[in-house]
């Protein structure tokens, strides 16, 4: 689940994500998503630089210039993680905690009737 933190990190910043939805239109220079965002070249390299950390972009070489594109396998892999997370599945997190929780109220119930019962006896 790390990978997936990674990505929901990079994905928490407006600018990183006004970037992405620039890239959903194919690829583009960091020379273009400087213009279209109105950012220094140095803020772009920084989240450009976090977004590729993520796998969330692609970049090559083309002359001087870098081109970016959105790495789609990631993108496929996180809707996957959230529909996942999201979705019913027979071995539920909240079955093992409920479980658990009913486990320790039974416990609970036959703690208090074993010490009624000792109570009783001294009593008796």
């Amino acid at each position: 689940m790390d990978k997936q933190i990674e990505i929901f990190k990079a994905l928490s910043d407006n600018n990183r994500l006004l970037i992405l939805d620039m890239l959903s239109c194919g690829e583009l220079c960091a020379c273009d998503i400087m213009e279209g965002l109105d950012l220094t070249q140095p803020t772009i390299s920084h989240h450009m630089k976090i977004l590729q950390q993520a796998g969330l972009v692609n970049s090559r070489k083309n002359g001087k210039w870098v081109i970016y594109s959105i790495k789609k396998k990631t993108t496929d892999e996180i809707i996957n993680f959230i529909r996942d997370l999201t979705s019913y599945k027979e071995n539920c997190i909240c079955e093992t905690s409920l479980n658990k929780d009913d486990n320790k109220k039974n416990d609970k119930k036959e703690n208090k009737k074993e010490d009624k019962q000792e109570e009783k006896c001294y009593l008796l």
